[in-house]
């Protein structure tokens, strides 16, 4: 058995493999944003980015590691290749932590090694041994990745981590890279290695999976089962193609079904006990915002954090529901951070009541931030009767957790109808401070504003994804705007929410925008510094 943790381990991998998902790309602040609230979540350990990568990611790495890397924080990480210009990076990058790791990595599998890698299974183990000892002399923290180890032939699979925990690996991570395993070869994969690498019990085993056949949780769950002890995951499974392992899908069924899972069971005192450090009550709002800023949307039937995840439409269901709840819903929906939209705030609520409230809900704002979400909130207040807690979290999320403010929307005017062509009036300001109005017609009220806008910004893109979420009931609910445009071959998402949706579909298309221009600023920069 491998060396045992006094709980299952999260590792979460939102800010590195989830944001490898097309179109999910986040500037330095929203990373900030979305380390803060991993670490309110209670998440052990934070793969904050590929350093090597670009200087932006060595940059979001090391401001992670030095704001979210406390002393009672989490483990800050940073992935690097088998190579030493990598894991320098890592290590420089990691150095503010207070508690850091480097995560290396080489493939085992063989049609890796002879079409990628186009070396043989000794110059493999011996690179992996010497990254790994190199690693080592940065940290004492290292894990080590024998990548697409889900394809590689189990007896070199196990020479390799056999070396690499010699060389000083602390952590072992079986990654299942393409998603091709099945439960019941995962668990054997993971049964193999405890009882075949002789040093095993001085690491931890840690999986990594793909949700290539939506079976990368089922894949976890039977690993733990085999002695995995730790899980990395990804915020509502975002990442590569078909994503990763959902890390609410884990830690809830960790949760629900603690004693069938319950690799401590041998220890009374733990029978009932949490398997993890996860505090339950933050998924569901960490979930939002890891959607709102990367533009991923939640499908409504996702399990744990969708919006019919405890949704009752059947007449059956519904009535059993209100004589115990314990008839359809195996878990509360208070157990993730939903309650009921009470109203707490209206439009002569105080700067001080806004601030405490979202205080209680988890926001910590500078007072700048406060100032201007305080700004929307009273616009919002005069046009809406009652404030939920689910407007306050789509407020700050719009007016604080936004793109670089480069170009803004300072007017929005559609005229249309049964019988009219739609057509839009737009004033943009640029980041010069000039106000730039232009006018145009479409195939309807959105389509206009997005033709007026890119008469005013004149950057070829292309819309590829527009939808519009209700925040809450009624007919004065907040508008979520979300969308996706491609430049060249890239993506960039935006979001935005409004009373208004044609506002916000203007804020969200100019959010994007503005990431656009942002990301080609930092070409720029970094052509130049080259």
């Amino acid at each position: 058995m491998s060396k045992q943790a006094d709980r299952i381990i999260i590792f979460d991998t939102t800010l590195r493999d989830g944001e490898q998902c097309p179109g999910a790309t986040l500037n330095i602040d929203e990373k900030l944003v979305i380390a803060k609230q991993l670490a309110r979540l209670g998440v052990d350990i934070i793969e904050a980015g590929f350093a090597f990568a670009s200087p932006g990611d060595f940059e979001a790495v090391s401001k992670i590691a030095q704001t979210v890397g406390t002393e009672n924080g989490p483990v800050i990480c940073s992935l690097a290749r088998a190579r030493h210009d990598d894991i320098k990076a890592a290590a420089a990058a990691i150095k503010p932590a207070a508690k850091g790791r480097i995560h290396t990595f080489i493939a085992t599998s063989d049609i890796h090694l002879q079409y990628k890698l186009k070396k043989t299974r000794p110059e493999v183990v011996a690179i992996a041994e010497e990254m790994v000892a190199y690693a080592k002399s940065f940290t004492d923290d290292v894990e080590f990745s024998p990548e697409d180890a889900g394809r590689s032939d189990p007896e070199f699979l196990y020479e390799v981590l056999e070396r690499a925990i010699a060389a000083g690996a602390t952590t072992v991570n079986i990654p299942d890279t393409v998603g091709y395993t099945t439960p019941s070869e995962f668990g054997g994969i993971i049964k193999g290695i405890t009882e075949n690498v002789p040093n095993i019990d001085k690491a931890i085993i840690s999986v990594h999976g793909h949700n290539d056949l939506g079976l990368a949780v089922a894949n976890f769950l039977e690993a733990v089962k085999n002695g995995a002890r730790q899980l990395e995951c990804t915020i509502n499974g975002i990442g590569e193609r078909a994503g990763n392992a959902a890390l609410e899908e884990l830690v809830m069924a960790l949760h629900v079904r603690r004693q069938y899972f319950n690799p401590f069971l041998g220890r009374s005192e733990n029978s009932e006990a949490s398997l993890t450090n996860i505090d339950t009550k933050q998924i569901y709002k960490t979930s939002r915002l890891v959607s709102n800023l990367t533009g991923m949307l939640v499908q409504p039937n996702k399990a744990i954090v969708g919006a019919n995840a405890f949704a009752h439409e059947s007449g059956i269901h519904q009535d059993g529901v209100l004589k115990n709840k314990l008839t359809y819903e195996i878990m509360d929906a208070q157990l993730i951070g939903l309650s009921d939209n009470q109203i707490v705030l209206g439009k002569h609520s105080g700067r001080n009541a806004f601030r405490t409230r979202l205080k209680e809900l988890g926001f910590e704002l500078s007072e700048t931030e406060l100032n201007k979400a305080f700004v929307k909130f009273k616009d919002v207040a005069d046009k809406k009767k009652e404030i939920s807690d689910w407007d306050l979290e789509a407020i700050v999320n719009d007016e604080i957790q936004q793109a670089p403010d480069l170009f803004r929307v300072e007017l929005v005017q559609v005229s249309c109808g049964s019988n009219a062509k739609p057509t839009a009036t737009v004033t943009l300001r640029t980041p010069d401070g000039e106000e730039l109005t232009d006018a145009a017609i479409g195939t309807g009220p959105v389509d206009a504003v997005y033709k007026a806008i890119n008469r005013v910004v004149n950057v070829p893109n292309e819309l590829i994804e527009f939808s519009v979420q209700s925040v809450t009931g009624g007919i004065d609910a907040l508008g979520e705007v979300t969308i996706r445009l491609r430049h060249e071959s890239r993506l960039f998402s935006g979001h935005a929410a409004n009373t208004d949706i044609i506002v916000a579909s203007a804020q969200a298309y100019v959010n994007a925008l503005n990431r656009l221009f942002s990301s080609l600023q930092q070409e720029v920069k970094e052509e130049v510094t080259a």
